[in-house]
């Protein structure tokens, strides 16, 4: 046994040492940051990927939802409403929750999704709040990325068990069994691994005699190209010592190789057990009579078993099996045949609850979210009102005010307006787009109507909104000739004439009448290795596109010059044309392993050779940051993230649209920001109400100037950042500098959903109104405040401001002081610092939010 200790209580000092560029002055922008209030918009319409559920049985109206990637979800109302009770903990990918039954405020939690899908997140290890997770410490595991189980003892509060899956993407010594007996200040592994591609995908405890457990072990291997799940470390184990010893269970199980396993005890007799088998042979259901000694095989039912195999017998009827999956199957007769449950929600399910008590009441997580049922199945209701939605990529249009596009995982793609009439943003008010899993949406700029959407495998969609009319766009190949998409293939519109679009395969495509037509604008800009262009193996084959390789999955062209395109590969190649594609440089970057990912490129709005770089390694078991910047079209190169934590692998990079040194980087584990062009960054954080998540896509909107972002787990956020477009070195070097205000806009009042109830989440309006920025150089000791006049001078309001070094922000809700009535134009704004009046101007304007 390996006895391990956790950092409860300890106090850990982490010193970044680095050179050159990078984050060697943690918190640099932390005062540019002042003021700035990023927003949730969701949408709710659709959720995300729930990975667990832990409720209270006493109480059933208390449960937790964890999720794949968007953090824990706390409700005290039985749905009715959720708060997010772990959000800014250094990762919110969950794998794994429990629940005291004793107490609901004790709840553990395990970082890193236990569904070993190719776009799972990774944690940081275990997590305990005892508080209801108002607060947490991290109770161990730093490194072992993916926790599937976490059992409590149910009368030794000391005594409990972590099942550890271990990487996905690589060999892990983390992997196994480990028992605390002292609540989690120590841990001794009690139950090692046969291998280092092998990990704990299921335990069971017998309530009545809790030393005895039972662990389903698996191995697998995924690269990124490949996937097999299943193999001879795969097995099932069986302790009655607490942990001490651990014996394979064989007998009536299937003789050959073995993949994921899922267990199930019977409340009311844990001597009986069902389990989900994937093997090369006799794969389906199990039932085991005399607590998991022997077996016998039921039914052949084993639906894509990597990614669900969680069966669960009815605590009150043994014959009463449900076998979550794809579909919602269910027996009568005890595991021998098995019916499908038609419900009206998603599919995809991955975890369930049954009442104890109340055998009617069920409650399920899936792709889309959480359901309930209170009748045994036969209804259900789906909760819409998490906002968990797990974008890939974004985009916006230009109506006034805009809408926000973009594709998710299993959900689609859909539009959701940024404000409303009705003076929030709902679940009503969003506009199902295209369907599969969504990736990219791109929006004509110059007409709202026309938004190009793209599914998994390139099947590429031009649909106009507005009529319903759709057309399916994807290039077709020449006859005797094949092309390949990624799951996730990029489209791009040009910056310099919305008819002429991008497409990314194995070559570049490019139409110039929105995608009727299309040329080959390149060769083959993979590596085309032909060892990545075979099928995924295993006893499982996936056949859904995810792990189709040698592939463009980025683009980006020039705004500054025609024809100038970068292009980025998932194997690793950079690849661009300065000729609209007659001739391609394969580029290298110095210091990227070969074949890594390449997750952005970026053509700079400011400088014609300025491009901008992101890898990410993650599928090659590299969990390092790549962040580069080439000023003279890639022949030499600067590392951007010199000294980044690891685990900030980079999925994005966005440039300030007017000042050249602003920069965003997505990461697994949020978001950074630099204002000297990446000499030094800041994360966002707790102090800016930003959560920690994967954020896989950006962009700024062309016109108001906000950062709209992408999470992968918490829907879309929008940053307002007009201010930073203006915080230029000459700007935070002046004592006071203030800044334009975006636009403010007033719409017509609407009574649509005052009275829908506690159950609608909603994102507020930030219209009507404004924000004024200004930044002080040092913090003033002088009154400061700010006036808003109408153009001849009339005072339409004064605002107290404040005074602190750095951005100042002060809201305007864009009221006029009594008798003084508002009309559309420009007003002036004067922030006065002690005697000294600094002036800008602002526009207003009495608008009727768009609806579709």
């Amino acid at each position: 046994m390996r006895a391990l200790k956790s950092s409860q209580g300890a106090l850990l000092a982490l010193t970044l040492l680095v050179s050159g560029v990078g984050i060697s002055r943690a918190n640099t922008w932390e005062p540019q940051l002042q003021g700035i209030v990023p927003r949730a918009l969701g949408p709710t319409s659709m959720g995300g990927r729930v990975s667990n559920l832990a409720v209270y049985e006493k109480e059933p109206r208390i449960f937790y939802v964890a999720t794949a990637s968007g953090g824990l979800w706390k409700t005290t109302s039985a749905g009715i409403k959720f708060e997010p009770v772990f959000q800014y903990e250094s990762s919110v990918a969950l794998g794994a929750v429990a629940i005291d039954q004793d107490n609901p405020d004790v709840v553990w939690v395990g970082t890193g999704e236990e569904n070993s899908r190719n776009s799972t997140s990774w944690g940081d290890g275990v997590y305990r709040s005892t508080d209801g997770g108002k607060t947490w410490t991290h109770m161990g595991f730093k490194s072992s990325h993916h926790i599937a189980n976490i059992m409590l003892h149910p009368t030794n509060k000391n005594i409990v068990y972590v099942g550890v899956l271990g990487k996905l993407w690589g060999p892990s010594d983390d992997r196994g069994v480990y028992k605390t007996t002292d609540g989690g200040k120590t841990w001794n592994k009690v139950f090692s691994m046969p291998n280092q591609n092998t990990g704990v995908i299921e335990m069971i405890m017998d309530p009545r005699k809790p030393d005895t457990l039972m662990a389903a072990i698996w191995e697998k291997k995924r690269l990124p190209y490949y996937f097999e799940s299943g193999g001879v470390g795969s097995g099932l184990y069986k302790t009655t010592d607490g942990g001490k010893n651990w014996r394979k269970i064989t007998k009536g199980l299937p003789d050959s190789k073995m993949g994921r396993i899922g267990l199930s005890q019977f409340a009311k007799n844990p001597d009986v057990i069902i389990a989900s088998i994937e093997s090369e042979k006799d794969r389906g259901v199990y039932k085991s009579t005399d607590n998991g000694e022997s077996w016998t095989f039921l039914n052949n039912l084993n639906p894509r078993p990597f990614y669900f195999s969680m069966p669960k017998i009815d605590p009150q009827d043994e014959q009463r099996i449900y076998l979550p999956a794809v579909n919602f199957h269910y027996s009568e007769d005890g595991g021998k045949t098995f019916k499908v449950n038609n419900m009206n929600i998603h599919v995809d399910h991955h975890a369930i609850w049954i009442d104890p008590k109340d055998n009617n009441h069920l409650i399920i997580g899936n792709d889309g979210g959480v359901a309930v049922s209170r009748d045994r199945g036969v209804t259900w209701e789906f909760l819409n009102n998490l906002p968990i939605g797990q974008y890939y990529a974004v985009g916006v249009d230009m109506r006034r005010p805009y809408w926000v596009y973009g594709g998710l995982q299993d959900n689609g793609t859909w539009g959701i307006p940024t404000q409303t009439n009705k003076g929030y943003v709902s679940y009503a008010d969003s506009r199902f787009i295209n369907g599969g899993d969504g990736f990219h949406a791109q929006v004509d700029p110059t007409d709202w109507r026309i938004v190009y959407a793209e599914s998994q495998g390139g099947a590429l969609v031009r649909h106009n909104i507005e009529t319903g009319d759709r057309r399916f766009i994807r290039p077709r190949p020449p006859q005797g000739e094949t092309y390949r998409f990624n799951w996730s293939s990029p489209i791009l519109i040009s910056p310099h004439n919305a008819s002429t679009i991008w497409f990314g395969g194995n070559k570049l495509f490019k139409s110039v009448n929105r995608g009727d037509t299309w040329i080959e604008a390149s060769p083959d800009l993979s590596t085309n290795d032909p060892e990545k262009l075979k099928r995924g193996a295993g006893m499982s084959p996936e056949n859904t596109g995810a792990e189709v390789h040698c592939t463009i999955i980025t683009i980006s062209e020039s705004a500054i010059k025609p024809g100038v395109v970068w292009v980025g590969t998932d194997d690793g190649n950079v690849q661009l044309t300065q000729d609209d594609g007659k001739t391609w440089t394969n580029i290298k970057v110095p210091g990227v392993p070969a074949n890594t990912w390449v997750s952005k490129v970026a053509a700079s709005r400011h400088a014609i050779g300025r491009a901008y770089v992101t890898f990410d390694g993650h599928r090659s078991n590299d969990f390092n940051s790549y962040v580069y910047m080439t000023e003279d079209f890639g022949q030499t190169w600067t590392k951007l993230s010199e000294g980044w934590p690891e685990n900030h692998v980079a999925y994005c990079i966005t440039e300030g649209l007017k000042n050249p040194d602003l920069l965003f980087v997505g990461t697994e584990m949020g978001m950074w920001m630099s204002l000297d062009r990446g000499t030094k960054w800041t994360k966002f954080h707790q102090k800016q109400g930003f959560p920690t998540v994967r954020i896989d896509d950006m962009i700024i909107h062309p016109r108001e100037l906000d950062l709209v972002v992408g999470t992968h787990g918490r829907a879309i956020w929008i940053v307002p950042i007009s201010a930073l477009e203006q915080l230029t070195p000459q700007a935070r070097e002046a004592d006071v500098f203030l800044c334009r205000p975006t636009d403010a806009y007033k719409f017509g009042n609407s009574f649509e959903g005052w009275f829908e109830g506690d159950r609608t989440w909603t994102s507020p309006n930030t219209q009507p109104g404004t924000t004024i920025y200004y930044h002080l150089k040092e913090k003033s000791d002088e009154k400061i405040e700010v006036l808003i006049k109408t153009a001849t001078g009339e005072q339409v309001a004064r605002l107290a401001g404040t005074a602190n070094a750095g951005l100042n922000a002060v809201r305007w809700a864009a009221r006029g002081a009594r008798n003084v009535v508002l009309t559309t134009g420009d007003y002036l704004v004067e922030l006065k610092v002690g005697e000294k009046t600094f002036t800008t101007t602002l526009r207003y304007e009495d608008l009727v939010a768009p609806r579709m």
